[in-house]
């Protein structure tokens, strides 16, 4: 794009340059012979005046005039001047060669000849040419200078907005600043930068439904568990029985609760469109490669035929992330993404060669503050919430090596 604007601004640029010096060197060259007829007349009845005024007077007289007229500024010093009638001839001046110009005056018996060579003129006219050209050439170089930078700007602040774009598509509300100085540009910063903020507080407020959704079933599952416990240690029939009546009812209220938050899912998430799996998870390659690189691994995708998923796409971007980031953390080796379709499903695999998932925490992966490595644990948690919000799931496959699958609803490819 720079080659472009920087093409189009010199040939703006020369056509400019051509309109306005070709004519100005036209004009100049007109005004030059015109000058040039002109002094050749002046001075051919200048001279003649001289000559009859200079009747008995000595012929010195006469030289020493036409000698100080050929001396005034101008085409002057390069006439030639031939007087006859005076009763001695007169020549003065350097002589002609080539094509001249001649004014010839005669009367009361003095006959003057004055001549001029065209190539004074024409000397004068490639003068005046090569002083537009040169500053046509400034010019030239001027618009080019100031097209180059613009064009860097520009060029700067698109690449910058583009990279922004491929964030918002894939997921993160990060983005580059933007200051171009170019209203238009500066406008599609701002909205791309309203996009990612938007892009950020639906997270923030699905991890705040998460954490709702948290506390609003930890009661009634503590108190089913509680009524449970009561049931398997009992030996009444009839205790046994209130006892399950009461644990039926926790049950349904644990119901209505999980009904209340499905319904707060589907009102307050992304819509769900057709993405293509093969372009999603190549912008993570793009993205994460360089980081798997930096600490000596590397970070692969299995080539795979196309596959198109039902899916937000930046809460899937999300969490194929959050996967790839927790290989980066926790794996070892070589990292390797696989998709493939099965059935009405489409299924995304991430794994690699490190000692996987402990025992220990096998179990519990995917809750919140529970990590191998002292981070926060709310990454997988997040993302397996995210998964599940697009009618999705995300789980465990193996510990050790560790397998990560992530299941979504396979659609139709368009067309």
């Amino acid at each position: 794009m720079r080659a472009r604007l920087l093409r189009s601004s010199l040939l703006a640029s020369a056509v400019a340059v051509l309109l306005v010096g070709l004519p100005l060197v036209i004009v100049g060259a007109m005004l030059l012979n015109r000058q040039g007829h002109e002094e050749l007349d002046e001075h051919a009845f200048a001279v003649h005046v001289a000559a009859l005024g200079s009747r008995g007077e000595p012929f010195d007289t006469l030289r020493r005039r036409v000698v100080a007229m050929l001396d005034e500024p101008g085409y002057a010093g390069q006439m030639h001047l031939e007087v006859r009638g005076t009763g001695e001839s007169l020549d003065v001046g350097p002589p002609t060669m080539g094509a001249v110009w001649t004014r010839v005056v005669t009367g009361s018996g003095v006959t003057v000849r004055a001549s001029l060579p065209q190539s004074a003129v024409w000397s004068q006219v490639a003068r005046l040419a090569a002083v537009v050209l040169g500053l046509s050439v400034v010019a030239f170089v001027a618009a080019g200078l100031a097209a180059l930078m613009q064009a860097r700007r520009l060029v700067s602040a698109l690449a910058v907005l583009a990279d922004n774009a491929d964030r918002i598509g894939q997921g993160s509300s990060r983005l580059l600043p933007v200051h171009s100085g170019v209203a238009e540009l500066d406008r599609v910063a701002a909205g791309l930068q309203r996009s990612a903020d938007s892009m950020a507080a639906a997270l923030a407020a699905e991890r705040q439904f998460a954490s709702d959704a948290s506390h609003q079933l930890r009661t009634p599952l503590t108190a089913l568990s509680m009524r449970l416990e009561e049931i398997s240690t009992s030996t009444s029939l009839s205790q046994v029985r209130e006892e399950a009546r009461v644990a039926l009812h926790q049950v349904e209220r644990l119901t209505t609760v999980v009904d209340s938050l499905l319904s707060r899912v589907r009102r307050g998430r992304g819509t769900a469109v057709p993405v293509e799996l093969r372009t999603l998870l190549t912008q993570q390659l793009e993205e994460w490669s360089p980081a798997f690189a930096g600490r000596g691994r590397r970070l692969v995708l299995v080539p795979h035929e196309p596959v198109v998923v039902l899916a937000t796409p930046s809460a899937l971007s999300q969490v194929l992330a959050t996967l790839i980031e927790n290989s980066l953390k926790h794996g070892a080796g070589t990292a390797t993404i696989t998709a493939r379709r099965t059935g009405g499903s489409a299924v995304v695999e991430v794994t690699d060669e490190g000692h996987g998932v402990p025992s220990s925490i096998g179990a519990r992966v995917f809750e919140r503050s529970v990590s191998s490595a002292g981070s926060t644990g709310l990454g997988l948690a997040l993302a397996r919430d995210l998964a599940e919000a697009d009618g999705g799931r995300l789980e465990l496959l193996r510990a050790r090596p560790p397998v990560f699958a992530l299941f979504l609803n396979a659609a139709e490819p368009a067309g």
